[in-house]
């Protein structure tokens, strides 16, 4: 789906979103009217733009502020952040195809009687190799739930109240499945970031990682790993000021990115920055899937068409089930590369070692 696609059917249900240059070089999404900055860097924003703002939000614990402006002024926020030196609040795609959804074995029409992969071994490193995870949540589904690290980030299933699956519901859950496939001995932390409807922001994705980091703290833990499966595109083709100054606090941590699919050479933040491991997706013959991104921010490429993993459903009633489903995107190749940098880490490799590794263990050759 294109941007404007995007736009239009997240405005379908209600979400107010800017679509800023349409067609042209600086295509981007924004929420309409959203300054985004530093809590500390708010005071010249506030009096240079007093008479627009509507309101003011901080966050006390990740020391960031979110500025709402009112008129016309909201449609041109991009500009207004620019003159300000802050930054419009992105909006971020989840990276799973989003034409079709997830198909679901062992329910409905297709029942099985046995799951197409086998249950990942119970295994635990040690030292503890540790993989972050930003992403919708991960539910206890029977691959995690007994396993002694396991902390449920329920997903949020139905966000829109139309008594159907959202269509990025589940994604956190299949991505951490993917990570537990290919490094079975990781402890996998998750963070929700990303809404079940598939997008979120430049806001919301700084919070998370900042908030990924204190838990980090809080259980005595070192983040060795960090998964992020969605991504942004600027009008100045820059990584967001915000994203690039919170990634640059993670220097000892081998950071993964989908690259994003639209099939487009232009760079998708985060993982166009040039400390960010960015994965396209290739298909069956090893080649690039038609939808990935390419280009040369591209370090590796996994596959990431007809991915099986770890899935939850939305039953009538509102009940849950667990099962294994099928998916495409870059989303998917991404927490693979990010399986084989935490089994270098827990083989004693440095980030740098890891980071080496991967990129010549999944080549990117676009």
């Amino acid at each position: 789906m294109s941007i404007g696609e995007l736009q239009r059917a997240w405005a379908a249900y209600g979400h107010d979103l800017l679509l800023h240059d349409p067609g042209g070089r600086g295509e981007c999404l924004v929420r309409r009217g959203e300054l985004v900055a530093p809590a500390a860097a708010l005071d010249p924003v506030l009096e240079r733009y007093r008479r627009w703002v509507d309101d003011v939000r901080h966050d006390d614990e990740s020391l960031l502020a979110r500025v709402r402006l009112r008129g016309p002024e909201r449609d041109r926020c991009v500009e207004l952040a620019r003159e300000a030196g802050v930054s419009a609040n992105h909006v971020h795609f989840g990276s799973p195809v989003m034409y079709g959804t997830p198909v679901m074995f062992g329910t409905g029409a297709d029942p099985q009687d046995a799951p197409p992969v086998p249950e990942p071994p119970r295994q635990q490193w040690d030292p503890p190799v540790v993989v972050g995870v930003l992403d919708t949540g991960c539910d206890p589904h029977p691959w995690f739930r007994d396993r002694s690290w396991f902390e449920a980030v329920p997903e949020v299933l139905d966000a829109d109240g139309d008594s159907g699956q959202d269509r990025q519901a589940g994604h956190g859950t299949f991505v951490s499945g993917v990570v537990l496939q290919h490094a079975p001995g990781a402890v996998i932390r998750t963070q929700r970031a990303l809404s079940s409807l598939g997008f979120t922001d430049d806001y919301t994705v700084v919070a998370g990682l900042r908030a990924l980091r204190r838990a980090a703290t809080a259980r005595g833990e070192r983040i060795d790993v960090l998964v992020l499966t969605a991504g942004c595109y600027t009008t100045d083709d820059e990584c967001p000021p915000l994203l690039r100054e919170e990634l640059a606090a993670w220097p000892d941590v081998v950071v993964v990115a989908a690259a994003g699919n639209h099939g487009s050479a232009r760079p998708f933040w985060p993982a166009a920055l040039p400390g960010v491991v960015a994965v396209a997706a290739t298909g069956e013959d090893g080649s690039a899937a038609k939808f990935s991104n390419t280009g040369p921010w591209v370090d590796a490429a996994a596959p990431g068409v007809g991915v099986t993993s770890s899935y939850v459903r939305l039953e009538p009633g509102g009940g849950r089930s667990f099962g294994y489903a099928r998916w495409s995107g870059t989303s998917f190749a991404a927490p693979r590369v990010a399986a084989a940098a935490a089994s270098a880490r827990g083989e004693g490799r440095s980030p740098d070692e890891a980071r080496d590794l991967v990129r010549r263990h999944y080549p990117f050759e676009g």
